[in-house]
C-alpha cells in the first residue's frame, strides 16, 4: 500500500502546512508549475518525489523533470503531465497517450481547479487535478489531495484546503 500526497501549481510558494499534511505519506507527486528549484529540493528531501515540469518552469526544473511521467503504483498505471485538459476535452497529445497507454489514473494541473472525476469515455480512467497549492493564479482556495493506492484500488481520497490564496497563515 502507498499513501500519496498530490499537489500542483506551487508557482514558487510552498506552504509549510504541506509538510504536516503529507507527513504520513509514502510519496509526493507534483503535477507541474513547481516554480523554483528550492521547492523541488525541499520536497525531494522530505519524501520520495515524482514530478513533471509545467509551463512556467524553466531552467534547471525543465532540465531535470520530464513533461510526462507514466509509471506503475501498487498495480495501477499512472499518467501525469501538467497541461492535459479535462475529460471530454483533453488536448490531442494527451488524448493520444491515454488511448495508447490506457492508464488507470490521469493526473494533471494547470487549470488551478480541483477536480476528481471518472472519465465517462475512457472508463475506468480516474481524472485527478489537485488544484493549486500556491498563491499565484485566479483560484480562491489553495488545495492538495491525499489518497491511498493498494492492490489496484484507490481509496481514502481527501481534499485538503490550505486556506485562501490571498491569505497565507
Amino acid at each position: 500500500m502507498k499513501y500519496i500526497g498530490l499537489l500542483s501549481d506551487t508557482h514558487g510558494f510552498l506552504d509549510p502546512k504541506v509538510f504536516q499534511y503529507f507527513e504520513a505519506c509514502d510519496e509526493i507527486w507534483h503535477a507541474g508549475d513547481v516554480g523554483n528549484e528550492e521547492i523541488l529540493t525541499r520536497l525531494e528531501f522530505f519524501k520520495p518525489l515524482k514530478a513533471v515540469y509545467g509551463n512556467i518552469d524553466g531552467g534547471i526544473i525543465k532540465r531535470v523533470l520530464p513533461e510526462d511521467l507514466i509509471f506503475e503504483c501498487e498495480g495501477m498505471k499512472i499518467f501525469m503531465t501538467h497541461i492535459g485538459g479535462v475529460p471530454g476535452k483533453y488536448n490531442a497529445r494527451v488524448k493520444k497517450v491515454i488511448q495508447e497507454m490506457k492508464p488507470d489514473i490521469f493526473i494533471c494541473g494547470h487549470s488551478h481547479i480541483l477536480k476528481v472525476i471518472s472519465d465517462p469515455v475512457f472508463r475506468p480512467l480516474l481524472y485527478l487535478n489537485p488544484g493549486a497549492a500556491g498563491v499565484h493564479g485566479f483560484h480562491h482556495v489553495r488545495t492538495l489531495l491525499r489518497f491511498r493506492i493498494d492492490k489496484g484500488k484507490l481509496s481514502d481520497m481527501q481534499v485538503i484546503e490550505l486556506g485562501k490564496r490571498s491569505m497565507v497563515e
